[in-house]
């Protein structure tokens, strides 16, 4: 089975759970900063779209799967991903491991009343936790967003997770990792309000049939209205689209054998 597949223009390494947790180790253990990303149907969609976040895709470190639907999708096209990483249950094993660990923590973004909560919930569910620091994720202009990696660089995090939308959290990563020094960073979207309780999380079968996003639809109708029923539907216009082009690059290969 290979280390990583392309699916729709983007890298994707095929790592279990424990995999991931391991190469993460890696990397803390290197010192070096790394980045990492999870894709789910959404972010491949925008990824399709916009060729800066396909490139910073592209260069990330590490790369999970997100949902149901892509991990299927790898398997009619014919190159089947071993398993999801879900972000939210990678941040919770990462919070885990670094209680144990020792490994210092660095928590940014949603509004600070969640980051603050979230610091406090973890330290209180892992007494060994070391939070390097917090910080809310709203800020305007260059030059605090220069402010706010120089916060988390001196910091001296071995772990940064950043909770803002994409492709917002892409562009921050891809911008400031370098400068900011951080062994692996991750962008975690909502996590932060899954973590402390503010959005339930769908029921473990629901999540096995790739249905999570139906749940938070029906938390959220009118936010999530426009992302999963008109702009995520574009998926299956990919999916058609590289499913037709394997097949026809499959055509060419035998009549030239």
């Amino acid at each position: 089975m290979p280390d990583s597949i392309t699916l729709m223009g983007c890298r994707i390494d095929n790592l279990s759970m424990e995999e991931t947790l391991a190469r993460i180790g890696e990397f803390i253990r290197s010192g070096q900063p790394h980045q990492h990303v999870v894709v789910n149907v959404d972010k491949l969609v925008k990824a399709s779209r916009d060729a800066e976040l396909r490139r910073i895709i592209n260069e990330c470190a590490l790369v999970n799967v997100d949902g149901m639907p892509v991990v299927w999708a790898s398997r009619l096209l014919g190159k089947p991903l071993k398993e999801r990483v879900a972000g939210v249950d990678l941040f919770e094993a990462l919070m885990r491991r670094s209680s144990e660990a020792g490994w210092r923590v660095f928590l940014l973004g949603a509004r600070e009343e969640v980051v603050s909560a979230v610091a406090d919930t973890y330290r209180r569910r892992y007494p060994g936790l070391i939070v390097a620091g917090w910080r809310h994720g709203y800020w305007q202009g260059e030059a605090e967003e220069a402010a706010v990696a120089e916060q988390v660089r001196a910091s001296g995090a071995d772990l940064l997770f950043v909770a803002i939308s994409s492709p917002k959290k892409e562009q921050f990563l891809g911008r400031w990792q370098e400068q900011m020094r951080v062994p692996f960073a991750m962008g975690v979207g909502g996590t932060f309000d899954v973590a402390i309780g503010r959005v339930r999380r769908a029921p473990v079968w629901m999540q096995r049939a790739g249905l999570e996003w139906f749940y938070r639809f029906l938390q959220e109708p009118r936010r999530m209205f426009r992302r999963y029923f008109i702009e995520d539907m574009a998926f299956i216009w990919l999916l058609i689209k590289e499913a037709a082009w394997g097949n026809k690059r499959g055509s060419k290969e035998k009549r030239g054998s």
